[in-house]
């Protein structure tokens, strides 16, 4: 069967880069829908502004409305006339452009990383758009996953800057970039002619993620010649295996709860004797989807390690107490969840 996608468009610049973007969102449509109102994130970075370019000169394939939108975290006595050079090149291609400043800008990467999630939503939700477009490529994959294993992160975290996940209501962030290098959106650049506006921040010892890109990767690179991308594909295995598991364990919780997978949500019952025929990891795997489906929260590690030991002693010791008003207890092999408030004739006792 011949390959229907165009490598010669009639009008723009095409390329190997422009073909390999083209050719995943032909196997993934759902990370950019076809004809859907996009909102990119522009940082001015080279991988911010390749990402630009690529979809401005897929747009006509595509369908997309594309807005830009600039954060001004006002870290820099510079950033504020960067953002208006910024706006005045997007002006200059025809691209609307938003820009938002900071109010109250707090030193921390935590912080701004909430800001400006929370602003990119609150733009997308005005545009009526319903993917928010970042730049993150496959280098910055590999350094959270570099990060999140120094902090003992669980394989969640490890999987983490997933191509596609909720940003709140009906929008959706996406990262079509991630299957490239920070080296490719360097050449990217430089071969369109892109302007680029450095972040003098990216070289500030006091981030983490600056430490682990200037002092260990370099070290590891020279040690394993391509463990960035090696590191690149890891996160996106793992990423692949946990949704898997996921799949599975669904499966699974259902038939141990005896209940049709919708209605699993709404079961505040799970059976402990089938519970405790099973391995411990596959015990913690299915206490954990159970407790997430009902309350929405995830138990930390040793907490979940401290109720399967609890649950495992055959015997009751009380209520435990969960966030938000939930509790469990143990009656006989049942184990029961409730909240606080729709149980006032607990006793405490299991």
């Amino acid at each position: 069967m011949s390959d229907p996608t165009p490598r010669h468009p009639a009008a723009g610049p095409w390329s190997a880069d422009h073909l390999r973007l083209h050719r995943l969102l032909r196997r993934q449509p759902e990370l950019l829908p076809a004809g859907a109102c996009l909102l990119v994130a522009v940082s001015g970075g080279q991988d911010s502004m390749a990402l630009v370019a690529l979809l401005r000169d897929l747009r006509r394939l595509h369908g997309w409305e594309l807005h830009l939108w600039h954060g001004d975290h006002r870290w820099r006595t510079a950033s504020s006339a960067q953002a208006r050079q910024l706006q005045a090149w997007a002006q200059g291609q025809g691209l609307p452009f938003s820009l938002a400043r900071w109010g109250d800008p707090a030193m921390d990467e935590a912080s701004a990383r909430s800001w400006r999630y929370a602003s990119l939503g609150a733009r997308a939700g005005a545009l009526g758009a319903t993917r928010v477009v970042t730049g993150h490529t496959g280098s910055d994959r590999a350094e959270t996953l570099l990060l999140n294993l120094a902090r003992g992160s669980h394989r969640r975290g490890l999987g983490s800057l997933r191509p596609l996940r909720p940003l709140g209501g009906s929008v959706m962030l996406a990262r079509p970039m991630l299957l490239f290098s920070r080296a490719d959106t360097a050449r990217l650049c430089a071969r369109l002619h892109l302007p680029v506006w450095p972040d003098a921040g990216n070289a500030d010892p006091r981030f983490s993620r600056n430490r682990l890109r200037q002092e260990v990767l370099p070290v590891l690179e020279a040690l394993h010649p391509g463990v960035e991308r090696r590191l690149a594909e890891l996160a996106a295995g793992l990423a692949e295996e946990e949704d898997a598991q996921a799949e599975l364990s669904g499966l699974a919780l259902t038939a141990l709860l005896g209940v049709p997978q919708a209605t699993v949500r709404h079961t505040d019952r799970l059976p402990l004797a089938e519970l405790r025929t099973l391995r411990r990891a596959n015990q913690a795997v299915l206490l954990q989807r159970w407790l997430e489906s009902r309350t929405g929260r995830r138990l930390g590690r040793r907490s979940l390690e401290t109720l399967l030991d609890q649950l495992n002693r055959r015997q009751g010791s009380g209520v435990v107490h969960l966030a938000d008003g939930w509790r469990l207890r143990q009656q006989r092999s049942t184990l029961l969840l409730t909240r606080e408030s729709s149980d006032p004739c607990d006793d405490g006792h299991p």
